[in-house]
């Protein structure tokens, strides 16, 4: 079957693409905490950008999977001794999983390393896209659908992390667009209920009302939401997540229904919640991003978990417009800190 692998790739490579996100609500689409706070119907919010992390399949040797991704050394194993634990451990659970061989794996991402975009779920779920058209080329073996490729980018990614982790950055990647993720209230539901929050008609339009900021610093996502597991299961802040359950909600409402500077004064609060449990979620630059939105009446969250990253931002045109040159300002004083473009992703994944 390896060799099999190596003869497919050396007449045509295999390729996928799946974009990232920014967020709100996030942290909810966890077990730990969207099934005891079922009452409350949480749900998360996200958009799919069009910095798309790119995966190629290409042909190797010695029974081994390489896989080369830019931000880290190029590794390579056999299946039998492929570490889960290290920097492209998921990656290469991904490969255990469909038991390829005489695999190198070329990974590209149009977004920062570690920038709290969902990135490296991004590449697991292009990764599996591709690893699935090629297994299908050897063997008769029944297709993934797009939500069977969610779950399990899902399941290899908290396998793997060891602590519990979310679902929606695997549902922007495979599914992109403007939507609201709602989590099962009962043991069988769904997994998922998708709302499109913006259609694809008005993502152009939606876009000017946007901004996304790269703060310079990379995050450890594992460190802050590591922190808010620890302190739910403790019982600590429930009262605070229900709070979020509903600015969310109250969020997603007020953008379907354009009224974007109540959706801001909702981002704000959000933010203000999460930073009572951890005052650390945004850092330096992330402060001052958040304190310059709200003096110009728009909201700004942090993606991802935080600590560093990315920061968002949502407002009227106008009031964007005015933004942009103040985060612009903050920026310059941080090497690697920019403006990252918006352009909302309306295919999700793609392969090639």
């Amino acid at each position: 079957m390896s060799d099999k692998f190596k003869t497919i790739l050396e007449n045509e490579p295999i390729e996928a693409s799946a974009p990232c996100r920014i967020d709100m609500g996030g942290t909810l689409d966890i077990r730990t905490f969207y099934l005891p706070l079922r009452h409350l119907f949480p749900c998360t919010f996200n958009i799919a950008l069009g910095l798309r992390t790119r995966v190629r399949l290409m042909p190797y040797h010695k029974d081994r999977i390489k896989i080369s991704s830019k931000g880290f050394k190029s590794a390579e194993y056999s299946n039998e001794r492929v570490p889960f634990v290290h920097p492209l451990g998921l990656m290469f659970a991904a490969g255990a999983y469909f038991n390829v061989k005489n695999v190198h794996v070329r990974i590209q991402s149009q977004s920062p390393p570690r920038s709290a975009l969902g990135g490296s779920s991004a590449a697991v779920v292009a990764l599996i896209a591709a690893y699935s058209k090629l297994c299908l080329k050897t063997s008769k073996v029944e297709p993934l659908s797009r939500s069977q490729m969610a779950i399990l980018a899902q399941v290899l990614e908290e396998t793997v992390a060891g602590v519990p982790c979310g679902f929606q950055d695997q549902l922007a990647a495979i599914f992109g667009g403007v939507n609201a993720w709602n989590w099962p209230r009962r043991i069988n539901s769904p997994q998922f209920r998708k709302k499109v929050v913006v259609p694809k008609r008005r993502h152009q339009h939606f876009e000017k009302h946007l901004l996304v900021a790269y703060c310079g610093q990379p995050h450890v996502s594992k460190d802050i939401n590591g922190r808010w597991v620890q302190q739910f299961l403790k019982g600590k802040f429930r009262h605070l997540w229900a709070d979020i359950i509903t600015c969310t909600r109250q969020f997603v409402a007020a953008v379907a229904d354009r009224q974007y500077t109540l959706a801001g004064k909702l981002m704000n609060r959000e933010t203000a919640l999460r930073q009572k449990m951890t005052p650390d979620v945004l850092d330096k630059v992330g402060t001052q991003l958040a304190r310059s939105a709200r003096t110009s009446k728009c909201g700004a969250r942090f993606t991802g978990a935080g600590g560093g990253g990315c920061v968002w931002a949502l407002g009227e045109i106008e009031n964007i417009d005015r933004l942009r040159s103040l985060w612009e300002e903050i920026l310059s004083s941080e090497k690697e800190a920019r403006l990252l473009d918006v352009k909302i992703d309306s295919q999700g994944l793609l392969v090639h």
